[in-house]
């Protein structure tokens, strides 16, 4: 249960400056993270597949899996990798 005096200055601080993430409904597996998420009309890579809901034990993310994945959008892992000085290649 969460309570009001969980609340501190840096929960609100990460609230009032909200960022995207993609909460798909479709089936991810242990060890799918870091996997492309495409657009499949374009082909392009939007987003990396960054987590899985497990309901239950880790046991039940194979035999009985959510079906919630979230990704993060490609944008954010671009600024990481051009803030790290590394170069990536860009279809664009």
């Amino acid at each position: 249960m969460h309570r009001g005096r969980q609340i501190n200055h840096e929960i609100v601080q990460r609230l009032q400056q909200p960022y995207e993430v993609f909460q798909l409904d479709a089936t991810a597996y242990p060890g799918n993270s870091g996997s492309p998420l495409y657009d499949v009309e374009t082909g392009r890579v939007i987003g990396i597949i960054n987590m899985v809901f497990v309901k239950g034990t880790k046991e039940h993310a194979i035999s009985d899996p959510s079906g919630i994945t979230y990704a993060i959008p490609a944008h954010y892992a671009q600024k990481l990798i051009k803030d790290a000085g590394l170069k990536t290649r860009n279809p664009r």
